[in-house]
């Protein structure tokens, strides 16, 4: 039996909607639709998505299993996952992953399609998303992780109010073999 109150009391996410998040410049974070399908397996054919990312679809169906999952993870509180938008076309993908509530913490991860990069969709969806999380939802404690090989994604995450915590040694599997980890985090 946990001794402490919970952070985020059971049912205060799943049991609604999955909301809807607007942010500066126009963009809009919105659960993914089966629409969205063909955007999605096509950002994994991009070097740079394949290089940080080493679980990937196959196929459309995969995808719309992916979506499937993701309903079933707001459903069940165990995360969140946004396409980032404008103007209806998908630009990148924003997740919040390992929710927990007693302490009040979740890991978030994203990528941006190769024409949406360098214009600060990322570094301004992961923002929104956090001022949510942070805010309304009640999470405490937002920590993400990548590669320190991987220079786009620190810069996105300092930008968004993530100051680097440490290195992480030997942390994670990529193609080309084994990388540190850089950790960042935001809490409220």
């Amino acid at each position: 039996m946990l001794a402490t109150q919970p952070v985020i009391a059971a049912g205060a996410l799943g049991g609604g909607p999955q909301p809807v998040l607007a942010a500066q410049g126009g963009l809009v974070l919105r659960p993914w639709e089966a629409g969205d399908a063909a955007a999605f397996l096509g950002a994994y054919a991009d070097a740079a998505i394949r290089r940080w990312h080493t679980w990937r679809p196959a196929s459309v169906d995969d995808v719309l299993g992916w979506f499937a999952q993701y309903r079933s993870d707001w459903e069940q509180e165990r995360g969140g996952h946004w396409a980032i938008t404008r103007d209806g076309a998908v630009l990148g993908r924003l997740a919040m992953r390992g929710w927990n509530f007693a302490d009040g913490n979740a890991g978030c991860a994203y990528w941006v399609l190769p024409d949406a990069r360098g214009l600060g969709v990322a570094s301004t969806a992961l923002s929104a998303l956090s001022e949510w999380a942070l805010g309304p939802a009640g999470f405490h404690r937002l920590a993400l992780d990548h590669s320190t090989r991987n220079h786009a994604s620190c810069r996105v995450a300092e930008k968004a109010g993530y100051p680097l915590e440490g290195t992480k040694r030997s942390a994670a599997v990529h193609e080309d073999g084994r990388h540190d980890m850089h950790l960042h985090a935001r809490t409220r």
